[in-house]
C-alpha cells in the first residue's frame, strides 16, 4: 500500500487484505493530517506508510483502507469519488453531502474484486484541513474504503461504525460522525425544558433520535465481543463513541445548567455536586432487551436513564465546564459511576495516573460517597473519553 499510486487499482485492496501481517489493536489513531479514527476493536493495522496511507483488517473479513491525497491530484471530493467509482467498476451509488461545511461523498460499494461473490461495503471521500506540505494546492482529501466479502452481511455494521468514527479535523472530534450526520441531519433548533429544572436549552429537533441511533448501532457492535478477550477495549470504545456523538448535542444544555445554578467557576466541586443531585433525581429506567442505555439528549430533557446514561451525562456536563472527567464501569456489579478530577475528601478511584473522585449517580448521596457493597476496586475498570 505504501507504494501504490492509485489505491483503487484492481487488486490493490485484496493484496492488502490477504498478505500483510496483522499488528495488535492500536486504539484511537491520530494522523499528522489532523484526522482521527477509532475503529472497532477487532481491526488490526496491517500496512501503509502511517502518514498518507493506512490499511486495517479484521479476522472476521472486514477491511478498511485509508489514503490521503495532498491536494493536487484531485480538484474536489467529487472528482476523487468519480475516479474511485471508475477504477473499482463500482456498481453502488454515490451521494454528495456536506459535513460541517466540508464537501463529502458517501459511496455504497459493490464491486467484483475479492473472494467468492465479490465485495460490498461503504466508502467516504472527505475534505481535510489546509495543506501541510509546501507547494500543495487545494485542500487535502481523505479516502476511506470499508468493505468485505459480499456474502457477509453481518460486516455491514462494522463498516458503518468504522467510517463513522472518522473525525476529519480537530474540530470534528467532539461532534457527531459523518455517517450519523448523513443519515440523521440535526434539523432545526428549538428550546425545550431541561428535566426537573426551571430552565430551557436549545436542542436540535433530530438530536435525540440520532443519538439513540448511534447508541443502538454501537451496542450491536459491542455485543460481538461479549466472550472476547477484547471485551474491555470494546466496552471503552462503546462509551467513547457515545461521548463523541453526544458532546456537542449537550453543549447548550450544559450551558443552561451553568446559568441556572450560577456557581462561580472556581467552585468546581460545588458545581459537580449540583449536577450530581440533578441526575440522581432522574427516573430509573432500564431496557434489558435492548441497548439498556438512554441516549443523553433524552436523559437530559426527559429525566430518565440507567446508571451509565446518568454517569456519562454528568461527566459531559462537567467537561463542558472544563472539569476533567471519566467513568468507571463494572460487569460484576452491573453498575457505572462518574469520575472527576476534583480535590477534597471522599471515595477515589486510581486510573490513568490520576486519583479520581467518585460520583454515585443513582442514589441520593453526596459526591465522593458510594455503597460499600460496590466498593471493591478490583471489579471496576476506568474509561477515558479522549
Amino acid at each position: 500500500m505504501a507504494t501504490a499510486k492509485n489505491p483503487a487499482e484492481k487488486g490493490w485492496l485484496w493484496i492488502l487484505f490477504f498478505f500483510l501481517p496483522a499488528l495488535a489493536y492500536p486504539g484511537p489513531l491520530s494522523s499528522a493530517w489532523g484526522f482521527r479514527i477509532d475503529l472497532p476493536v477487532e481491526y488490526r493495522y496491517t500496512g501503509g506508510d502511517k502518514r498518507d496511507s493506512f490499511a486495517f483488517q479484521s479476522p472476521t473479513g472486514a477491511a478498511l483502507d485509508l489514503k490521503i491525497y495532498p491536494g493536487s491530484e484531485y480538484p474536489s471530493v467529487n472528482a476523487l469519488a468519480e475516479d474511485i467509482q471508475r477504477r473499482l467498476k463500482n456498481q453502488g451509488t454515490a451521494e454528495r453531502f456536506e459535513y460541517h461545511k466540508k464537501q463529502a461523498v458517501l459511496l455504497k460499494l459493490r464491486f467484483s474484486a475479492g473472494p467468492g461473490g465479490g465485495s460490498e461495503g461503504w466508502g467516504l471521500c472527505l475534505e481535510l484541513d489546509r495543506p501541510i506540505r509546501s507547494g500543495d494546492k487545494g485542500k487535502p482529501l481523505l479516502l476511506a474504503l470499508a468493505y468485505g466479502p459480499a456474502a457477509r452481511e453481518d460486516l455491514q455494521l462494522l463498516h458503518i461504525s468504522a467510517l463513522d468514527s472518522i473525525a476529519p479535523t480537530l474540530a470534528d472530534r467532539l461532534t457527531p460522525g459523518p455517517i450519523t450526520e448523513r443519515l440523521h441531519p440535526r434539523g432545526k433548533g428549538r428550546y425545550v425544558p431541561v428535566a426537573g429544572l426551571a430552565a430551557e436549552a436549545l436542542v436540535y429537533e433530530q438530536d435525540a433520535e440520532a443519538a439513540q441511533y448511534l447508541v443502538d448501532r454501537e451496542f450491536e457492535v459491542l455485543r460481538r465481543y461479549e466472550d472476547s478477550p477484547l471485551w474491555k477495549e470494546a466496552w471503552s470504545r462503546f462509551y467513547r463513541m457515545i461521548y463523541r456523538d453526544s458532546f456537542d448535542r449537550l453543549a447548550n444544555i450544559a450551558f443552561a445548567l451553568e446559568r441556572h445554578w450560577n456557581i462561580p467557576v472556581l467552585e468546581n466541586r460545588d458545581f459537580a455536586g449540583k449536577v450530581l443531585e440533578w441526575v440522581q433525581a432522574f427516573h430509573y429506567e432500564r431496557d434489558l432487551l435492548g441497548s439498556d442505555f438512554v441516549n443523553l439528549v433524552a436523559a437530559a430533557t426527559e429525566g430518565r436513564g440507567d446508571c451509565d446514561s446518568r454517569a456519562m451525562l454528568w461527566a459531559i456536563v462537567l467537561e463542558q465546564a472544563n472539569i476533567p472527567t471519566a467513568i468507571m464501569v463494572s460487569s460484576q456489579y452491573s453498575h457505572a459511576m462518574g469520575l472527576a478530577d476534583l480535590p477534597g475528601t471522599g471515595a477515589h478511584f486510581n486510573f490513568g495516573g490520576k486519583s479520581w473522585l467518585v460520583a454515585e449517580t443513582t442514589t441520593k448521596v453526596p459526591i465522593g460517597q458510594i455503597n460499600v457493597k460496590t466498593s471493591n476496586t478490583a471489579y471496576w475498570i476506568g474509561i477515558a473519553f479522549e
